[in-house]
């Protein structure tokens, strides 16, 4: 999820799905999820804009969850929605007080609505905290703001034991948020957010939680993992295994990458391909992070648009995108031609200031890195992304040896598959079957996803609807291009967190 990008998990929809925390092994927290067929109430843009509020388990639910306790160990209730949403409980306080969480690699604070958020309708949709009821609560008082693309949080720190599973993490620093402003977080079914990201990002230098489980000795060893079930209701929804791998959740072996920058689960991703061939995009390496707090797949607006167009998904017109082609693209072409720096194209037709790197337009500010200043310049945004983006289309053309004039034409094409401004692009779900492959390169790997895995479909037949499971961003250098792998990725691929020797693993999930 992170502080200071779009959070896209918050953006879909939250509603009942079952599932367990199984009680551990020694020094390992097992944390598998049950899922139950998606509440049917409300299409899916009405689902991810209202969320689904009712939900507690009947007489019948509860007996059986007894059982599978007695068989099973302790059992904490998770729920997820359309394949989009993995959270689940988590305690805090002596004797415990329960909030259901996002398990978010996105981010690395914990924190849970507090008893004495009054302004913020959204406090009072939610579960939370009271520090007078607990007998192990410390005070801190240092205040603290997280800020998400769709809300933003504030309170201050509070000290108190964490349980998740079986285990106990003593002396944890969390924020209890005193104000949740804006309709995201009071319609979201989570009460709060659990990050697993790096300390580099953590909010007032608070410690994550994952880091004090390693250091009190609660896990055998510094790894995690990840398992979700793409099959909704169909028996377990996913798995997060702390300090170990669940060997029945894969196929063959992992493929590891290292992390290349702490803060987020960042590591090198190579070429993207669509339908087997390269859009050369990535070809000299991307960068990208493993992130569980976001649901669908993140990328730059250039590639992304590609995809869309291939799969039909359906966009809005950029008018930016259309004047470009139409005023510079022959201009474009003309310099690709005569070998130019793609990066230096832009700011020589004038849309785009050159920082001696790349292109930069005025007013751009990096979405993950708060302390990215403006750049200074007198161009318009717009008009250098579309720019941009042109010059990567029109290159990828050029080496497929297509006329000048069917390069033109395609790129006017592209234009009109540009995301709507929220980044959802629906597609016809009658289509999905002859949709191409889309895979990503990671450590010298492809990785594959197909259509059925990279759309969400709600509903079937005539009232069936489906979007499209990879949305826009853009995040310049010196950060991007940032690819953000969600939910979409990690349900195709059991993703290891390897901290202890500081690596992502992806295998097939089984």
């Amino acid at each position: 999820m992170g502080t200071g990008r779009v959070a896209l998990v918050l953006l879909l929809a939250t509603a009942l799905l079952q599932a367990l925390l199984a009680a551990p092994a020694e020094g390992l927290v097992r944390i598998p999820l049950k899922k139950r067929p998606a509440d049917g109430n409300g299409g899916l843009h009405d689902a991810r804009r209202r969320g689904f509020l009712g939900g507690s388990s009947n007489a019948a639910a509860a007996a059986l969850n007894k059982a599978e306790a007695e068989e099973e160990g302790d059992i904490v209730a998770l729920k997820n929605y359309l394949n989009a949403q993995y959270y689940g409980e988590i305690g805090i306080g002596t004797p415990q007080q329960r909030f259901t969480v996002i398990f978010d690699t996105g981010s690395s604070n914990l924190w849970v609505p507090s008893s004495k958020c009054y302004l913020s309708m959204a406090c009072y949709f939610h579960e939370r905290y009271k520090a007078g009821q607990s007998n192990s609560y410390k005070k801190n008082g240092k205040p603290a703001s997280i800020r998400y693309g769709t809300g933003a949080i504030s309170g201050y720190f509070s000290l108190d034991s964490v349980k998740i599973g079986d285990v106990v993490v003593s002396n944890q620093d969390f924020i209890e948020a005193t104000r949740e402003p804006g309709i995201t977080f009071m319609v979201a079914k989570f009460d709060g957010i659990l990050g697993l990201g790096f300390k580099e990002i953590s909010v007032g230098a608070a410690v994550p939680v994952w880091y004090n489980m390693v250091k009190q000795g609660l896990v055998d060893d510094p790894v995690f993992s990840f398992w979700f079930n793409r099959h909704a209701g169909e028996g377990q929804g996913g798995e997060i295994v702390f300090g170990g791998i669940d060997p029945n959740h894969y196929k063959g072996n992992h493929t590891y990458v290292p992390v290349t920058r702490k803060g987020y689960w960042q590591f090198d991703m190579g070429d993207v391909l669509i339908g087997g061939k390269s859009t050369g995009f990535c070809a000299s390496g991307c960068a990208a992070i493993a992130d569980s707090g976001t649901s669908l797949l993140t990328g730059p607006t250039a590639i992304i648009t590609q995809i869309n167009e291939k799969i039909g998904a359906a966009g809005v017109v950029s008018q930016e995108c259309k004047a470009v082609v139409s005023q510079y693209g022959q201009r474009i072409i003309d310099q690709l031609l005569a070998e130019t720096h793609p990066s230096k194209i832009c700011s020589s037709v004038g849309l785009c200031t050159f920082d001696g790197a790349h292109g930069v337009s005025a007013g751009i500010r990096s979405v993950v890195d708060d302390e990215a200043g403006e750049s200074n310049g007198l161009f318009n945004e717009a008009m250098c992304n579309a720019c941009e983006m042109a010059v990567v289309w029109i290159q990828n053309q050029l080496a497929q040896n297509q006329t000048q004039d069917l390069v033109l034409q395609y790129i006017n094409q592209l234009c009109e598959r540009l995301p709507s401004p929220m980044g959802e692009s629906s597609v016809d779900c009658n289509r999905v079957a002859s949709m191409p492959d889309i895979a990503f390169t990671i450590g010298g790997r492809k990785f594959t996803l197909k259509p059925e895995q990279y759309i969400l479909k709600e509903g079937e037949g005539p009232a069936a609807q489906c979007i499209s499971g990879f949305t826009a961003m853009d995040i310049p250098p010196p950060r991007g291009p940032l690819w953000i792998l969600g939910d979409i990725f990690m349900g195709a691929y059991h993703t290891v967190f390897d901290y202890g020797n500081l690596k992502v693993g992806f295998a097939e999930a089984a």
